[in-house]
């Protein structure tokens, strides 16, 4: 069953509201939407997108958090999502925020390291739209490997719209070496024999290195591997390259590489990689001619000169949280307040005299200004004081 959001004349409303807002960067004409409309889904994605520039990861996921409660609040009884069989095409605009949110709200999971969590949103997100819009076959393997469901990766990598050709991404062809490597690891601890007509992991693993050495030199880089073994083996001429010549196939590496090489910081797979890459360099030194044969299995798969995959950030997959110098941030705003509050001559507390809570003091002004205008935000006083207080000291100050 095909489905869409459908937006009520109130909602439209606030909508238009907010693309005004959205024109001339104005964050308070967004605060002021969230004011009158609390669930409005492009003013909490803004906000959420605000708070984890400024660094405040928390209020990012809260506003995530509220804004994937509002979607989901908007469907209908027949909408049901867990059973696979309904379908939101991203192509219609207004399906769009919830993919954002998903994936927003998958990467928050990971950081609290629900990897499991994180692998499920990828798989409602697939079903949601098989056609991947925002690029979650390049991390569900990686979500499959920290959830430790290595059987599940090597069947949904054989079954997934039944062509067995995920393999050929750069992400697929390293992860089901390790999946491997790993399910070799248990059947070996539990006593129990292999599937027989399978791939062993060493044999994964140096497929993957043939067909896409480049990844060996960046993850060396990126991990970074620093015993002078890894030096000599990127000595050799085939891992010396770091380009493909694809425009496609090198963004796919690098979203490979910054989205997995946390997991390479393990020692076993460490030496796996290291041992696969010797037994690569030994089989070239007899058949120099297998280099070129992978090298067109390559090119076959990833022919185009144009990056097909242009649309998914490599940031979007990475860990780290970035920021933005507060003088960036400030250029977003116009409300004067908050080049006082920068300046440290303002205080950031919410109207009617109430006192902010000692906590803000180490935490970003121009978000905390910004979040003390939201609806839902109620600032504390500081214990063991009231009003009449807080009257009192004033009076004797004065």
């Amino acid at each position: 069953m095909l489905c869409r959001y459908v937006h009520s004349a109130s909602y439209s409303q606030a909508q238009r509201a907010f693309e005004a807002a959205k024109a001339i960067h104005d964050l308070n004409g967004i605060a002021s939407i969230l004011l009158y409309h609390p669930y409005h889904i492009d003013s909490l994605i803004t906000l959420a997108e605000y708070f984890r520039f400024s660094g405040e990861q928390q209020m990012s996921a809260d506003a995530t958090a509220k804004c994937l409660y509002a979607l989901e609040c908007a469907w209908n009884p027949m909408f049901t999502l867990l059973q696979g069989r309904c379908q939101l095409k991203y192509a219609h605009e207004t399906n769009k925020p919830l993919f954002s949110t998903l994936f927003s709200h998958m990467k928050n999971m990971d950081r609290r390291g629900c990897h499991r969590s994180a692998l499920e949103i990828c798989k409602v997100l697939l079903s949601l739209d098989s056609d991947d819009p925002i690029g979650v076959m390049f991390c569900i393997d990686y979500f499959s490997l920290r959830a430790e469901e290595y059987s599940w990766l090597e069947r949904f990598s054989e079954e997934y719209k039944s062509d067995n050709s995920l393999w050929l991404f750069p992400n697929f062809s390293y992860s089901l070496a390790i999946c491997r490597f790993y399910l070799e690891h248990e059947a070996h601890s539990e006593d129990t024999e292999m599937e027989t007509g399978k791939a062993t992991s060493t044999d994964l693993m140096t497929q993957a290195l043939m067909l896409y050495p480049s990844v060996l030199k960046k993850l060396v880089a990126k991990v970074p591997l620093k015993d002078q073994v890894w030096a000599s083996i990127l000595e050799h001429s085939f891992f010396g390259p770091d380009q493909t010549g694809s425009p496609s196939l090198d963004h796919l590496i690098g979203i490979y590489v910054e989205r997995s090489y946390i997991i390479w910081r393990l020692p076993d797979l460490q030496k796996f990689l290291r041992d696969s890459a010797l037994v690569v360099i030994e089989r070239l030194e007899h058949k120099a001619s297998d280099a070129e044969d992978w090298a067109c299995v390559r090119k076959e798969a990833f022919s185009s000169q144009k990056n097909e995959y242009c649309h998914l950030l490599v940031s979007d997959f990475s860990d780290s949280v970035p920021t933005m110098p507060p003088d960036d941030l400030q250029n977003f705003m116009v409300d004067p307040r908050m080049r006082e509050v920068q300046n440290g001559e303002g205080v950031a507390n919410p109207p009617g005299g109430t006192r902010a809570p000692r906590d803000v003091a180490n935490r970003n002004a121009l978000a905390v200004l910004f979040e003390s205008m939201l609806p839902w935000i109620e600032y504390g006083r500081i214990d063991g004081e009231d009003d009449r207080h807080d009257g009192h000291e004033q009076h004797n100050e004065g």
